[in-house]
């Protein structure tokens, strides 16, 4: 013998809304029967004139990434020294300070 509630006619409706919204929202998340992902659809062709923008575009940006490479490379390069002739304390306090910044040493 099962201690079962009698049916609440409230608690029903309330089941019954529940279970129509997840109907309704489960319909809206099935594609359409003549859906297709967008890869597959066929391609509108470009207009001549489209496409050279796109083309032109495309050709400032490259010109613009080999200057950027060519002044990033020149910035490199390693200069002459013009201030050989200065304090040899001052190299050696720049050299302890760069030893220290690249070993991982802890400073108390």
């Amino acid at each position: 013998m099962t201690n079962m509630p009698p049916a609440d006619p409230r608690i029903e409706a309330v089941a019954a809304r529940l279970k129509a919204a997840s109907q309704e929202r489960a319909e809206a998340y099935v594609p359409p029967t003549d859906w297709q992902p967008i890869w597959k659809r066929p391609r509108k062709p470009k207009s001549i004139k489209a496409k050279k923008a796109e083309l032109a575009k495309q050709r400032k940006r490259l010109k613009a990434a080999g200057v950027r490479r060519f002044y990033g490379a020149q910035s490199r390069r390693p200069r002459p020294r013009q201030n050989r002739i200065g304090s040899a304390a001052a190299r050696r306090d720049a050299r302890a300070l760069s030893r220290m910044r690249h070993s991982n040493a802890w400073l108390w």
